[in-house]
């Protein structure tokens, strides 16, 4: 599997995203061996279970130039590195409280050359910066994420779509979304990609 993957569901890409892209093949495979962001075994579905699943996100909403986007929670880099470099004019901080997978966040957002990403090692509950949207990748509990995040949301409204929190999910979210089902929306990611990876998985949208 490689960056065609992308290229399938994102045409429209120019040559520096698609060279940033293919990139990411060697640039965790290198780091994976030495600090464990990602499941060993999973290391060759790479595109598939983690670049192209944290671009579901940009099939849900298509981020204005200037939107400001933090990712809570972000490991290696998901979903806050495929979304920045196909979001060339938006910024992007991502965090994370485990400070070895935020070095590799940062080394490889600097082997790319990725302008508009600054990863830092921090915990959600010490950031006190606005963002028009919060992206995760099932960090935590859909409401104890909103519980931490919320403060983080920005009341200046530029997009679309209001500003909220964006979130990645497998499984039967229903009790999740339970207690914000009126203001919530749940997109089938398999709707937009045909992997049979991609069933029973969804992006969850809790307008703020």
């Amino acid at each position: 599997m490689n960056s065609k993957l992308i290229e399938k569901y994102f045409p429209e890409m120019s040559n520096e995203q698609q060279r940033q892209f293919d990139m990411l093949d060697e640039l965790y495979r290198d780091w994976n061996a030495k600090i464990n962001v990602i499941s060993r075994r999973d290391i060759d579905n790479l595109y598939e279970h983690h670049v192209l699943h944290s671009l579901a996100i940009a099939k849900a909403i298509r981020f204005k130039a200037g939107t400001r986007i933090l990712d809570f929670g972000t490991g290696g880099g998901f979903p806050g590195i495929p979304l920045a470099i196909l979001f060339p004019e938006c910024s992007f901080k991502l965090i994370d409280g485990t400070g070895k997978k935020i070095h590799v966040a940062q080394e490889v957002t600097k082997a790319i050359g990725l302008k508009n990403c600054m990863p830092e090692h921090l915990r959600g509950e010490d950031e006190h910066g606005q963002y028009d949207f919060v992206v995760s990748r099932a960090v935590m509990p859909l409401p104890d994420l909103m519980k931490i995040v919320r403060k983080n949301i920005s009341k200046t409204q530029r997009n679309a779509m209001v500003n909220g929190v964006f979130c990645l999910k497998g499984g039967n979210v229903d009790s999740e979304i339970h207690p914000y089902r009126k203001v919530a929306e749940v997109s089938d990611i398999s709707q937009w990609f045909t992997e049979e990876w991609f069933c029973e998985k969804h992006v969850i949208y809790v307008a703020c």
